[in-house]
């Protein structure tokens, strides 16, 4: 216990016992009773009233510090509140521009400010408009980011309704991408929340913006696969058979100029294969490239609407069996994707190199993989090697007799797309004759292997 508080509970003891050793002693000639029990009582009276007002000021200072803490948690768990609404709001939207407009709006109202404004940074390092609410001005565009200041933000704002004004970067890892800031036509101080609330917003702008980049980043990079497919189809396809019509073209006209009729009709005939052949190719290269999975379709449903298509271009015997536990299984749609180029570029295998009459496609879950396997009555390999990856390094795929060769690029591509989802790829023999090519998809995957 303090000497203050000590003090207080002694003290009133002590002036009162002093008063009545008075009252008995020297006040009683003086001032005989009533008069000492008068005096005894007032006097008390005043130093309780002394003391309770002491006491009454600290429990009142006490009260109000706790309301303005009380006030103060209170704002801040309004602010967080509203921080929560803002980033699924936020969460929700897809356009860039939306996230931007919804952040800036609600910087505004969260903050009671009169104008909120959101700057990017171009490749040059300037300061660009990216989104405004409020009282706006002409846009500057000729200040460098290396020389931006809190008051830079004047270039972009009408001055009226900047006085006070509160600024917070928009960080990229250590770089600054942008500036995100607040302005009011009233001189005002802003608090840590203030500070803090901005900074929040600032960091979602920063995420927006980062994904946005992403995103398209992510789509440069699907078209630039696409069309290292579609190269490298036609170099196998097309490029090959235009090469192979065009020596037959030359042999039929030196043929024909030496009256060998005969044998002229038959390099015709094979000529005609060769564009039957390309036809088919492109009727597949085209079909590829419409076969998207389409929301709410699913890997199963796309692949059995793909061996449909498939069949009747090629007058290949396709069929698909789907198990109810694999056509229940729900993938990422990045894994879905190459699951089905890989179940396409097989079919398109076979039909060329495999020389069979019929396919069968099943998808099944086998434990915690998803396996889908396409067995043909063609040839088969030779070998059952496997295209395998170890520690990074891929080992030769399978060889086939004669013409059923599958290309080197077509094994490379499926052993590509297998290891980006962290599958593992089989070419194989089966039991009964033919080839067989298994996919073993793990639904929870945690490494990346493509093995044998």
């Amino acid at each position: 216990m303090s000497r203050k508080r000590l003090l207080i509970i002694v003290a009133p003891a002590l002036v009162v016992g002093a008063i009545e050793a008075l009252s008995d002693t020297l006040l009683d000639p003086v001032l005989p009773f009533p008069g000492d029990a008068i005096l005894v009582t007032l006097a008390v009276l005043g130093l309780s009233v002394a003391l309770s007002g002491i006491a009454f000021r600290r429990v009142d200072a006490l009260g109000a510090t706790l309301a303005s803490r009380n006030r103060e948690l209170e704002t801040r768990a309004a602010a967080a509140a509203a921080l929560h609404r803002v980033s699924v709001a936020i969460t929700a939207l897809v356009d860039l521009r939306q996230v931007l407009d919804a952040i800036v709006d609600n910087a505004r109202t969260l903050l009671d400010a009169d104008v909120a404004v959101l700057l990017l940074v171009d490749r040059d390092g300037r300061l660009q408009h990216g989104a405004s609410r409020g009282p706006g001005g002409a846009v500057d565009e000729s200040g460098q980011l290396s020389s931006a200041t809190p008051d830079e933000v004047l270039r972009f704002v009408n001055l009226d309704f900047a006085v006070s004004r509160l600024v917070a970067p928009l960080q990229r890892g250590a770089e600054t991408i942008g500036l995100l800031a607040i302005g009011s036509r009233h001189t005002r101080s802003f608090g840590v929340d203030a500070v803090e609330t901005l900074a929040s917003l600032a960091n979602q702008a920063a995420i927006a913006i980062e994904n946005a980049r992403l995103q398209a980043r992510l789509r440069e990079l699907a078209v630039e696969t696409e069309r290292e497919r579609i190269a490298r189809e036609m170099h196998d396809g097309l490029a090959q058979v235009l090469g192979y019509v065009s020596t037959k073209s030359q042999a039929v006209e030196e043929l024909l100029a030496s009256d060998r009729v005969a044998d002229a009709r038959g390099q015709l005939e094979e000529l005609g294969a060769a564009a039957r052949s390309i036809y088919v190719d492109v009727r597949e290269a085209i079909l590829g490239l419409r076969s998207p999975i389409s929301p709410g379709l699913g890997l199963a449903g796309a692949i059995e609407q793909y061996a449909e298509r498939f069949a009747e271009a090629s007058k290949l015997g396709v069929s698909v069996t789907v198990s109810p536990e694999a056509r229940a299984v729900s993938l990422a749609p990045e894994t879905e994707a190459q699951v089905f180029r890989i179940v396409q570029e097989s079919l398109t295998n076979i039909r060329k190199h495999a020389g069979a009459g019929r396919v069968v496609v099943r998808l099944d879950r086998i434990a915690d993989d998803l396996r889908v396997e396409l067995n043909d009555d063609g040839r088969g390999f030779v070998t059952a090697a496997t295209g395998a990856m170890a520690g990074g390094t891929a080992a030769p795929g399978p060889t086939t007799a004669g013409t059923a060769d599958w290309p080197h690029y077509g094994l490379a591509a499926m052993r590509e797309r297998a290891s980006e989802i962290g599958a593992r790829i089989v070419w194989a023999n089966g039991s009964a004759g033919g080839g067989v090519v298994r996919l073993d998809v793990p639904l929870h995957a945690t490494s990346v292997v493509v093995a044998s």
